[in-house]
């Protein structure tokens, strides 16, 4: 799931949190992928939302916004995107790939596997051709009409298309998730429900101690980044220079090494900032201090003052 940084109020359905509470209402869900695909669906099942998957073959964990199959068993995995990464391409190969590692058990027949369809909603234009939707599927580049059929699509679609190339519901539908207004009946009805989750409040902590963590991860990964950015930076400085010239060297040890840092810092600093953050909202909590934890969350100042108030070190 993305790093949340904006406040609870606001937020809209582009983001992940959100959209993931929101789309557990079965007719919403169902309406979206009829929209996307232009195909009609009976009625969905959730295989979960917000599923984390961690298979034993492999120690890296995914996390999927909205996991859903149809009557006809088809498979479908919609994720949000607001930040082009860079890897999205080579994350939907492996999404597919642990998708279909769960959908079959130990010497189950290969012809089990459901058709897969793995749905990137992306705030941008990932191909930079002013497509609203690109698909993939798999095909002989010897004779582009013959098809592998292996069942497997991968859409990405893109907010910030141009082109007359899909219909009215899909054009309206992702002006609104791009945060353009629309007059579009489904519109309307994901505008109400945005609006009325603003006022969940359990839904509110939720965010807001996701919010917390992630703040309290990112101060600690900087201070500890900067600290050993700056030691490291000066030993590989002090080797590059014997090489290239002292000053030449140190500066260039400087700059890998503040970035190397920063990387490791932020790594350990997650790490190390789960139990302060863990035990200062569990206490908040407790003390239904509930303004408190949400002004903690974007007030450094204030949430040092609590760790020194509840002596959590």
């Amino acid at each position: 799931m993305e790093q949340l940084k904006t406040n609870w109020e606001s937020i809209g359905l582009s983001n992940d949190f959100l959209f993931g509470k929101i789309m557990r209402k079965p007719a919403l869900c169902k309406r979206m992928l009829e929209i996307i695909l232009g195909v009609k669906i009976d009625r969905l099942e959730y295989l979960e939302s917000q599923k984390s998957i961690d298979e034993e073959w492999d120690a890296r964990s995914i996390r999927l916004d909205i996991y859903v199959q149809d009557n006809r068993e088809v498979a479908y995995n919609i994720e949000i995107q607001t930040t082009n990464t860079g890897d999205l391409p080579k994350r939907s190969r492996y999404y597919q790939s642990v998708l279909d590692m769960q959908q079959l058990n130990k010497g189950e027949r290969y012809k089990n596997l459901k058709r897969t369809y793995i749905i990137f909603i992306c705030t941008f234009d990932l191909f930079r051709m002013g497509r609203h939707v690109y698909t993939f599927e798999n095909q002989c580049r010897e004779d582009g009409s013959l098809r592998l059929e292996d069942d497997t699509y991968k859409l990405f679609l893109n907010t910030e298309g141009v082109m007359d190339d899909v219909s009215t519901d899909l054009k309206a539908f992702l002006d609104y998730m791009g945060g353009r207004p629309s007059d579009h009946a489904f519109v309307k009805v994901l505008n109400d429900e945005v609006i009325l989750a603003k006022h969940n409040k359990e839904w509110r902590r939720e965010y807001m101690t996701l919010l917390m963590r992630d703040q309290e991860n990112i101060d600690k990964g900087r201070e500890q980044g900067l600290k050993e950015g700056r030691e490291q930076g000066l030993e590989e400085g002090r080797e590059q220079g014997l090489k290239e010239g002292r000053e030449q060297g140190l500066e260039e040890g400087r700059e890998q090494g503040l970035e190397e840092g920063r990387e490791q810092g932020l790594e350990e600093g997650r790490e190390k900032g789960e139990g302060r953050f863990a035990e200062l909202t569990q206490r908040l909590l407790q003390d239904k201090r509930y303004i408190d934890l949400e002004k903690s969350a974007t007030d450094p100042e204030y949430r040092q003052k609590l760790y020194e108030e509840y002596r959590i070190l």
